[in-house]
Formats: C-alpha cells, structure tokens, sequence
C-alpha cells in the first residue's frame, strides 16, 4: 500500500460509549479494499499504486490474546529467545493495516508488550494502525504500576497517528435500539421462592434454550494455551449458566471468546447489582459482555435489578506509597506485602477494603485499572441495550 512512499498516518478516535467510533472505524475498514492477486502482478506504473493491502480489524482483547498465545508458542521451542521481534515481524507481514476496536492498557505484562512490540510494528515495519478508545492517549494505563516504562509507546502513538477527540458527542446511538428482543429479565424475589413472577421469568429462559436439559452431558470446550472450560447445562445452540460459574471462576476473556465462538446464545441467571463491592466479578462481566457484543452472540440475563440499576457507578481512588500517586496502598503492608489492600470509595463516601491479593485473580496491577472498570460499566450498559435488539444475534 505504501511501499513506495511515506507510511500514512494512523488514526486514535476517542470518546464516550456510543457515540459511533467503531461505527466509524467499521466504515474506513469496509472501504479499504484488497485488489485481487492479478491487479498486483502488472508492472505498469497504475498498479503500483493499488499494491495489495493486507488488513486486519479485531477488538484489543482478542489481539492482545492471539499476542500472548504467540508468546507461548515460540517459547515452547525457544526458552530464553527474545519473542517479541519475531512476532512484530510476523504481525506486519499479516496485515499492514491493524484496526483495534476499545484500545486499552490496564496490565502491566501488556502494557510492557504493548511499548516493544508497537516500537517495532510502528517504526520499524510501518504498520498503519487505526484504534478507537474510551481513553485519550495521554490516559492510556493512567496509574499503572511502572508507567514510566510505558510512556514512550504513548509518544509514538502520537507521532504516528492523528488523534481524533468525541468527547464533545454526548449522544448513545445503542440507546435507540431499546425496544425489542427480550434477553434481559429481572425479578427481585428470592430466586428460590415459589411465586408467580420467577416462575414466568424460568419459563421464558427454558423457552430461549430450547427446553431442558437434564440429561445433557458435560461439555468440555477448548481454550488457548492447552486450557478448557466446562459447560453442564447446554444443547447444540445455547449454553446455560449461572453467574458464579462464569464471574467467580479464575475465567477471561479467553474462555469467554472459545464459548461464544461455541454457542450463539448465551444465558446467564442468579445476576447481582453489580457495585464497588463486586469490582472482581464485575470486570469478569464486562469482559464477558465484550466477547458477546464482537461475536454478536446473544446473551441472555436473569437478573435481580432493572437493566439501569445493573451497574452501580462508583468513584475509585487510587494512589500509592511509593510514588505512583493513582495507587493507594495501605499501611500495613507495602508494594509487594501480601497484605496490601486497597480503599475504594463509594458515591456515597462509604470506603471499602479490597485486597490486592486475597482473592482469585486480583493484583496490584489491576488494582490500578479501577478507574478503567468504572467507565467499563457504562459501555457494557449501553452495549446490553444494543444487544437486546431484536435483530440482534448470529444463526
């Protein structure tokens, strides 16, 4: 595409949930075209300017995936080499054009990947990379732990791409897609009481699965990495879970990804209100919701709130001891004390202990993603509405 001149820019849209920039991503995507193997052998002076582009458009989580699985394979053969290289040089020659829906850092393992590998894609192999993010580049991995490392990737970024702001559009498009489909289902009772309600709310779940299905085997679906999740209650097009099976397991976006590309309807019941007491569970929700919306896989919720009343929004503080000021860490223990917690501050000033490394899956590095999470609840909200469609789904 550009291998007779410069390199164009890239492009990083940002802005609010639902105001369009993947629908916008999506567009320049579809309007880059990839000319036939015959256009590209002619030797006239025409063709060189319709040079094959290879493209790729895939959403950040999945993209950061397929890098670590690449990691993991070449480590398998190669113990102490240096992957990142190889794999930069492997992903330019896929593609010259990356597209990333909801471009995001809230790891540090990723955020270090992230500095090495777009370093070489950028500059070295003049990759064109078009991302659209809820952050502005600035407040990418904003309080991450050793971001220092990390602000050099942000420098190129901005060098390489033109920064496209939306902050202004105030608008959710997903909102006007409210009517519709039925994949959302709530009822405050006790889930275990014999009433009226809950026992509509189960009819109209077994009527989505298709019947029950209690002499079902399990099924053992494959993950990366050589991991598998199971699935117990399920036919040939839906699985059925509760939501501890899902967001109080050690799950990611991995398993979550390998069930949707499984089943094209999910159902999930037993939903909480979603708060600063449940950050853990919540980011597993999130995650899953994400994997739904980019396979447009129905999700189906029973729920014990409103659609509104899901997610509970919440102001996080985080700041630290030792020079991070986005992480607090209390006093009984430091950076690296196994009794480190974290204070999250609720909208109605209530503070609350979260430790950093008491439960399943939590670390300091995620720790300073709290933020990050907060504004996850808003877009995984308007996502649900826009899921709810009912045009919704895939056969």
């Amino acid at each position: 595409m550009w291998s007779f001149g410069p390199p164009p820019r890239g492009m990083y849209i940002h802005g609010p949930v639902g105001v369009g920039k993947s629908f916008l991503m999506d567009l320049f995507y579809a309007s880059v075209t990839v000319p036939d193997d015959d256009s590209c052998c002619n030797n006239d002076s025409h063709s060189h300017k319709h040079a094959k582009i290879t493209k790729r458009r895939v959403h950040f989580h999945e993209f950061m995936l397929d890098v670590h699985h690449r990691i993991f394979v070449y480590k398998q053969k190669h113990p102490r080499g240096d992957a990142i290289p190889i794999i930069a040089q492997q992903l330019a020659q896929e593609a010259q054009l990356l597209c990333f829906d909801e471009f995001q850092v809230t790891d540090i393992a990723d955020a270090m990947i992230l500095k090495r590998l777009f370093l070489l894609l950028l500059l070295d192999w003049n990759v064109v990379v078009v991302a659209t993010s809820n952050r502005p580049p600035d407040a990418l991995y904003e309080g991450g732990i050793n971001r220092s490392l990390f602000l050099p990737f942000i420098d190129i970024l901005k060098r390489t791409s033109d920064i496209i702001s939306m902050e202004d559009s105030r608008k959710d498009y997903r909102l006007e897609t409210r009517a519709g489909g039925q994949s959302y289902f709530w009822s405050n009772k006790d889930v275990r009481g014999d009433n009226n309600i809950n026992n509509n709310m189960q009819a109209q779940l077994e009527e989505i699965f298709g019947g029950t299905a209690s002499g079902t085997e399990a099924e053992i679906i494959p993950v990366l990495f050589g991991r598998t999740v199971q699935v117990a209650r399920l036919n040939d097009r839906c699985a059925w879970f509760d939501f501890s099976e899902l967001c109080y397991q050690p799950l990611g976006a991995a398993d979550y990804i390998s069930l949707c590309c499984r089943f094209p309807v999910l159902i999930m019941d037993c939903v909480p209100q979603l708060d600063a007491k449940h950050l853990n569970e919540a980011r597993q929700f999130v995650t899953l919701i994400d994997a739904c919306y980019e396979s447009r896989t129905r999700l189906v919720l029973a729920a014990q709130v409103p659609l509104d009343e899901l997610f509970v929004d919440f102001e996080a503080q985080v700041e630290s001891s030792d020079g991070d000021e986005e992480l607090f860490v209390s006093e009984k223990g430091g950076s690296s004390s196994s009794f480190a917690t974290t204070m999250i501050r609720t909208k109605e000033g209530e503070y609350l202990e979260w430790s950093a490394t008491g439960r399943i899956g939590v670390s300091l590095a995620q720790l300073s993603a709290t933020n990050d999470l907060a504004f996850s609840f808003r877009r995984a909200a308007s996502r649900l509405v826009e899921m709810g469609g009912k045009e919704w789904g895939r056969q």
